[in-house]
């Protein structure tokens, strides 16, 4: 399994180093020592620490859907011309963007401060790993 050193750990769950080694005295996750006395937790309980995290606003459309990837969030800018629209959302840590006709954007009502929820559906997802870190 990848171990991951308490400080790339903080910043991949969004906390502070101190947060995560409080989180490690009390036991909510494990660590060891790497080669060079370093502490570090495992990533597969790290990864199922974040899940149990994780903090997702509910979808206030009550729509079902297939697509599984939707983010709820704050429209934080519109950029239009008379064609087309560049709409931002803050989605808790990420930032969504999308682009649409500037008809869509005037129909739904998109303007900064306005609740939306961004459905992502794509046959396409590129995952990138950092080089050297792949694990047997």
């Amino acid at each position: 399994m990848p171990q991951i050193r308490v400080k790339d750990a903080a910043t991949y769950l969004g906390v502070s180093d101190d947060t995560l080694r409080r989180w490690i005295e009390n036991g909510v996750l494990s660590s060891a020592r790497d080669a060079s006395g370093r502490t570090v937790v495992d990533g597969l309980e790290l990864a199922a620490l974040a899940r149990r995290n994780a903090v997702v606003p509910a979808d206030p459309s009550g729509i079902g859907r297939s697509a599984r990837n939707s983010f709820v969030g704050l429209v934080t800018e519109v950029i239009s011309d008379t064609v087309m629209s560049q709409v931002e959302l803050q989605c808790g840590p990420h930032r969504v963007v999308s682009l649409m006709s500037t008809e869509a954007v005037r129909e739904l009502g998109l303007v900064p401060g306005s609740i939306a929820t961004a459905i992502v559906k794509a046959t396409n997802v590129i995952v990138e790993t950092p080089l050297g870190k792949a694990t047997p």
